[in-house]
């Protein structure tokens, strides 16, 4: 049954996340680029900057939305995906998940600016915002925005939990030789108390715990690049040769394992950052902020941050420790877990697996805040909602206990369906981030500290599809 339903799966998922998705990213990424004059380049030091005045807000701050961003993105992907990505398509693989992320901080920059002018206010005194949103306000389609909703609640609320849920019942398999069904009944008492308590929750716990998890993490990579400081140029011109066929493929098929490469590469890169996905702007929604522009560069930071820095280093000691084995059966966190004990010991499986379990929990957490989201969006009946945790909760339940390639098959069909689905959407709502991002450096330049944001500076058309009681 399990081979059947894989198989059914995947036939789909050929069809969404094969090339047309590959062209779909890549595209948008190179047109927003080139639209907004390169802004991932020019204005990533001033990301930066945002995160250090952010702090004070009322309702949700900019800073707790970002963090809730991070959290869902920061998570399987950066360990599991990345040890897939690597096993599946090679080293050049993880060029490829650059590429994806760089352009895409342009993707991601635009959808959460849009999320941010469209959102409107909710009845717990914050906000609510998305891609469904900006599709019913700015495209005037609320069936539209419905279909979006269900793609969004079918892949965060139940897909990617499975996945997340998946790789700490295999981590803490390996380290401590715990039985996956109890694992996942475990996660399923830790996660509800969370869940119940709402989105406002959700933010106030990624707040401390992203940071905190992220530094653990980066700090071994640190150390493994340092100590292996001789063999990164000779790493990164293997990541290169690989990325474009000029190493030699086994059996002489370069151009499959080149085509391996970047397939897999943009698979996991948006598995992990998410960028151009119509995820993040949920997250991105909720904060108070003074400028749309604001929140768009924060998540926009939060892609660069994801796979360039995290997903980076576990890439670096994957291919540092030897232990990869490109073109042989997918592995996802045991192989990261492998590695790391190759670096530091049979003490690093254990501390691997409380890594793995601490960033795919707080993913757990972040993906079920973009699904509550939507399911406001959809419908506001208490009933339905807590119907909605329920199945999410059985959701973490079966991912514990499923095969790898099951989870992650599924979650690959729902984010290229997302994928494509909002790409279009902001695509077709451009000019309103366009003008935001004009009027934004339009203030910086006069010398305004903290821009701030009126629905005047739009052209009366677009102007009038702006919510009236927010901005």
């Amino acid at each position: 049954m399990e081979s059947w339903l894989k198989s059914a799966v995947d036939a789909i998922g050929g069809v969404l996340g094969g090339y047309p998705l590959v062209i779909a990213l890549l595209g948008a990424g190179l047109y927003f680029t080139l639209r907004f004059g390169g802004i991932q380049f020019r204005a990533l030091a001033h990301s930066v900057a945002l995160l250090r005045t952010s702090g004070a807000a009322s309702g949700i701050s900019p800073f707790q939305a970002f963090a809730t961003g991070l959290a869902s993105r920061i998570g399987t992907g950066n360990i599991a995906g990345v040890a897939m990505a690597l096993t599946i398509g090679g080293p050049g693989a993880i060029f490829w998940m650059w590429m994806t992320a760089l352009l895409g901080m342009a993707s991601a920059f635009v959808e959460s600016t849009l999320a941010q002018i469209f959102k409107i206010s909710h009845r717990d005194e914050t906000f609510r915002g998305g891609p469904a949103y900006y599709i019913q306000l700015g495209l005037g389609s609320r069936k539209f925005g419905i279909v979006f909703a269900i793609a969004l609640l079918y892949t965060f609320g139940f897909a990617l939990n499975s996945v997340q849920s998946h790789s700490i019942a295999e981590a803490l398999e390996a380290s401590f030789g715990w039985d996956r069904q109890w694992i996942g009944i475990t996660l399923v008492i830790l996660t509800a108390p969370i869940i119940y308590g709402g989105v406002r929750r959700v933010a106030r716990f990624a707040q401390w715990l992203v940071p905190v998890m992220a530094i653990a993490y980066l700090s071994l990579a640190v150390f493994v690049c340092i100590a292996h400081m001789h063999e990164i140029p000779g790493m990164i011109s293997m990541i290169w040769r690989h990325a474009f066929g000029l190493e030699p493929a086994a059996g002489g098929i370069a151009g499959y394992a080149v085509s391996q490469a970047v397939l897999m590469g943009v698979k996991r890169g948006l598995f992990s950052n998410e960028a151009g996905m119509g995820s993040a702007p949920n997250a991105a929604a909720v904060a108070t902020t003074k400028h749309p522009v604001q929140q768009g560069l924060m998540q926009m930071l939060g892609v660069f941050f994801d796979t360039v820095v995290v997903c980076s280093a576990t890439a670096f000691m994957i291919l540092l420790s030897g232990q990869v084995t490109p073109g042989g059966a997918p592995e996802g966190a045991v192989l990261t877990q492998r590695a790391l004990a190759m670096h530091f010991g049979d003490w690093a499986v254990v501390f691997t697996g409380i890594t793995v379990f601490v960033l795919a929990y707080s993913s757990v957490l972040g993906n079920y805040a973009y699904a509550e989201v939507n399911m406001d969006y959809m419908t506001q009946r208490p009933w339905l909602l807590n119907v909605f945790r329920a199945l999410v909760l059985l959701a973490v339940m079966l991912g514990s206990v499923a095969s790898l390639p099951l989870v992650w098959s599924f979650a690959d069909v729902g984010t290229a369906l997302m994928a494509f689905i909002n790409l279009v959407a902001i695509a077709l709502l451009m000019k309103f981030a366009l003008v935001a991002w004009r009027d934004y450096q339009r203030q910086r330049k006069a010398g305004v500290a903290e821009p701030v944001f009126t629905r005047d500076v739009m052209p009366p058309p677009l102007r009038e599809r702006l919510p009236q009681d927010v901005w």
